[in-house]
């Protein structure tokens, strides 16, 4: 179901019970049908999608309050939040401060009625922050088919960087060629530690999640830490286990090549 600012959350087709994200778990389905519906928990599967079928005919989601956003709203709150995103301003700033300087220049410049239809614009935090979580989501989808895609092999390359709270992050790019053009893009970010078996089970875990074949790696870049480079354990050797034929070499961003000064211009 949609409701008004346009996030999508699960509703008991039986009591119209608007349910938490969390509530999609089995374990929390199985406790509400039996807490709240014990006369349906035999039913079979084909049951509960009839019921649903004249759930969704009847109309009930805008009987019971919950509508679709029109299309120009919604996408009003996309823009303004990845303008939040983009000048890294907290997610209140939408409701507290974007809305109301909205609302009354359109009601200065333009008249009431185009100040009302900016104050329907869902600019709350949640849904800034839901709205943020789906671009993102939507971005990762884009380049992940890219890869998959892609007719040639990719290159990885793997930096570490530090948060405001000093704590490392492992950052992964991707560079690839799509069509005859070759793009560098950011993968994904993640709290990064000093063992190399963990920094592969992060890696590993998205080219799974990601329907990524690690058979596609054709180049691997990376920093020269003992975690990165080492000759026994190291992640470039649990790299090779499953890329035999992967060329690897060390990242010029985190070692930098600073060339000789020749004493003629040590001297000037």
């Amino acid at each position: 179901m949609a409701l008004p600012d346009g996030t999508e959350r699960p509703q008991c087709v039986l009591c119209y019970k608007v349910l938490a994200e969390a509530s999609m778990k089995p374990s929390k389905l199985k406790a509400h049908l039996a807490s709240t519906h014990l006369t349906h928990q035999n039913d079979s599967e084909d049951v509960f999608r009839s019921k649903k079928a004249r759930f969704m005919a009847k109309g009930s989601l805008t009987q019971h309050g919950f509508q679709p956003s029109t299309k120009p709203i919604l996408e009003a709150s996309y823009e303004v939040a990845l303008l939040i995103a983009k000048d890294k301003k907290a997610h209140t700033i939408g409701e507290t401060l974007v809305k109301p300087c909205a609302v009354v220049m359109a009601n200065l410049v333009c008249g009431p009625e185009e100040a009302k239809k900016l104050k329907s614009v869902p600019l709350c935090n949640n849904t800034i922050k839901h709205r943020i979580e789906d671009m993102s989501k939507d971005i990762v989808a884009q380049v992940t088919q890219e890869l998959q895609e892609s007719r040639c092999h990719f290159s990885l390359q793997l930096d570490e960087s530090t948060d405001v709270a000093r704590c490392s992050q492992l950052l992964v790019f991707a560079r690839y060629l799509v069509g005859f053009a070759v793009k560098e893009e950011f993968l994904f970010c993640s709290l990064k530690t000093t063992k190399s078996v963990d920094i592969m089970n992060i890696v590993n875990h998205f080219m799974e999640e990601n329907g990524i074949e690690w058979t596609k790696l054709g180049s691997l870049c990376t920093d020269g830490a003992p975690a990165m480079m080492g000759k026994r354990s190291g992640f470039v050797v649990l790299v090779k286990d499953k890329c035999p034929d992967v060329i690897v070499t060390v990242c010029s961003i985190a070692t930098p090549l600073r060339p000789r000064r020749s004493p003629r211009s040590s001297v000037m």
